[in-house]
């Protein structure tokens, strides 16, 4: 145990950072970290300092990514406009023929137009034949004028639009860098803890995180906030939470959304994506957007979202656990439903009933109840 336990903060040490700028195609860095003394305070207090960093590192994961999808949302956007501008464009410069064409035709009747001849004509008879024609033509004018008018307001809003759009973008864009930035930031601070510890402090603090998450997952049984008995799936459901076993053993990167890494949110938006229903992408959108659903009444595929912040986010599959993507040097795994701090549980699906003939997927035993700290890596880690 000890052994694998120096494997995670290992990993910790050299997959965090490097992961994070693969996820940004960022050049690889990789400098050893230089050993530092002992550190002065107690474990527990450096424990809690370490779980303090990584859940700051998925709050600005999650702001990377929200600000990454909302850039993209605005880009899309003002393509669009600019392509509406440019149709409605022509539609003016096609107005502003055709009232040129009159204003033509106008100068070659020698400045009256032939329906005012109509009007002034001999023959009340056929004033009152073409009566409609008069109208028609009336009315076609007014049209055209109409059109232009309309059609070069319409150039304005437009233009305006797509500059608000694009300036929209790049706000966002820098926001996105600045959440990079803390990332980075959060990921080094990790690193220095780390590499200052020495093997013994190592293995003393992964026990620190094994008895915490003990007793938070005991605790949460003993609660039966789960309500009694297991339920079943919806049809979808069953396809998200097979989609998530598969990714089993694939790493964590902040800001990826598969096929070969992810975050957390990444996992699960990706699941029900491939389940047939698209879903938000940051965790915090996922519970502000997406039904809210009871612990008592929670069935595989539904989501479970963690600190008040509604910054990390799992995807359900019955029997107390989940599969999430945890944190940087980590693996996607199934972990404890009480893993972390929980905030609550949304259902993508809620308008769907349960499946017939499910069966549960098999969860590898040989580490699927072993308890995991806010996202260290431990839980189910299968290959």
């Amino acid at each position: 145990m000890a052994r694998r336990n120096r494997g995670w903060i290992q990993r910790a040490v050299i997959c965090g950072a490097l992961l994070a700028a693969a996820a940004l195609s960022l050049p690889a860095q990789q400098a050893a970290a230089a050993p530092h003394d002992p550190p002065s305070q107690p474990l527990p207090q450096l424990l809690t300092q370490l779980q303090t960093l990584y859940l700051q590192t998925e709050q600005a994961t999650e702001a990377f990514n929200k600000a990454k999808e909302a850039a993209a949302k605005q880009r899309a956007t003002a393509v669009l406009l600019d392509k509406q501008l440019a149709d409605q464009r022509v539609a003016v410069a096609e107005a502003r023929d055709q009232i040129g064409m009159l204003a033509r035709r106008q100068y070659q009747d020698g400045g009256v137009s032939p329906y005012l001849n109509l009007l002034v004509g001999d023959d009340p008879q056929q004033l009152f034949s073409q009566k409609h024609l008069l109208q028609r033509a009336a009315g076609s004018e007014a049209d055209i004028l109409e059109q232009l008018k309309t059609g070069e307001a319409r150039i304005a809003v437009l233009n305006a639009g797509a500059q608000t759009a694009l300036g929209q973008a790049q706000l966002l864009q820098t926001q996105q860098g600045a959440a990079k930035v803390q990332v980075e930031e959060h990921l080094k601070r990790v690193e220095t803890i780390i590499a200052g510890l020495t093997g013994v402090q190592l293995d003393e603090l992964q026990k620190l995180e094994e008895q915490g998450i003990n007793q938070a997952q005991s605790d949460f049984l003993d609660s039966k906030a789960l309500g009694a008995g297991s339920r079943t799936p919806s049809e979808a459901g069953n396809r998200a939470v097979g989609y998530a076993f598969l990714q089993l053993s694939k790493p964590y990167v902040w800001g990826a959304e598969g096929p070969d890494a992810y975050d957390c949110s990444g996992l699960t938006s990706q699941a029900w994506l491939h389940a047939g229903k698209a879903i938000p992408r940051t965790s915090q959108e996922q519970w502000a957007q997406l039904p809210k659903v009871p612990l008592s009444l929670l069935r595989p595929g539904d989501l479970v979202v963690y600190f008040p912040g509604a910054t990390h986010v799992a995807i359900y599959i019955g029997d107390g656990l989940v599969i999430q993507a945890p944190r940087p040097g980590s693996v996607v795994k199934v972990s404890p439903i009480a893993a972390n701090p929980i905030l609550g549980a949304v259902r993508p699906d809620s308008a769907q009933g349960p499946m017939k003939n499910y069966v549960p997927p098999a969860v590898p035993k040989a580490d699927a109840r072993t308890p995991i700290d806010g996202g260290s890596d431990q839980g189910n880690n299968v290959g």
